[in-house]
């Protein structure tokens, strides 16, 4: 059991459900899992868990348009505090269909609770040795 999940253990099936909606919602789906991975990281480094922050920055480099888009808009959520204007979120549309966007909006913000639980509790990254 991971850190963040032992964050869960105080009831059983809010741990395993949270663990379920994780799995269905990270793997590819109408949006790529390598996609979401770089939003995750992108919310990371301003949602204030360092244990998540610390599983990497955001790589540009690897970024298609589709993907820049995408971190893109999760910096202006970030940036907004979750009051990102309606032509910003507008703009998903010429680069989504509507399951991309409904999956990527859904996924930031299961994200950001995972990742503001995580700063809560003040979780520190694992450091190996």
């Amino acid at each position: 059991m991971t850190p963040f999940q032992q964050l869960l253990s105080f009831d059983l099936t809010v741990q395993s459900l949270w663990g379920k909606m994780s799995e269905v919602l990270e793997k590819d789906n109408h949006l790529s899992a390598d996609l979401k991975e770089e939003v995750r990281k992108t919310l990371a480094q301003e949602n204030g868990c360092l244990y998540c922050k610390a599983k990497g920055k955001p790589n540009p480099r690897l970024y298609d348009e589709k993907m820049a888009v995408c971190t893109g808009y999760a910096e202006a959520f970030l940036k907004s505090k979750g009051q990102t204007p309606l032509a910003v979120t507008e703009v998903l549309n010429d680069y989504l269909t509507k399951e991309e966007k409904d999956e990527l909006l859904a996924f930031i913000c299961f994200i950001t609770a995972s990742q503001y639980l995580g700063a809560l509790h003040q979780l520190q990254p694992i450091i190996s040795k």
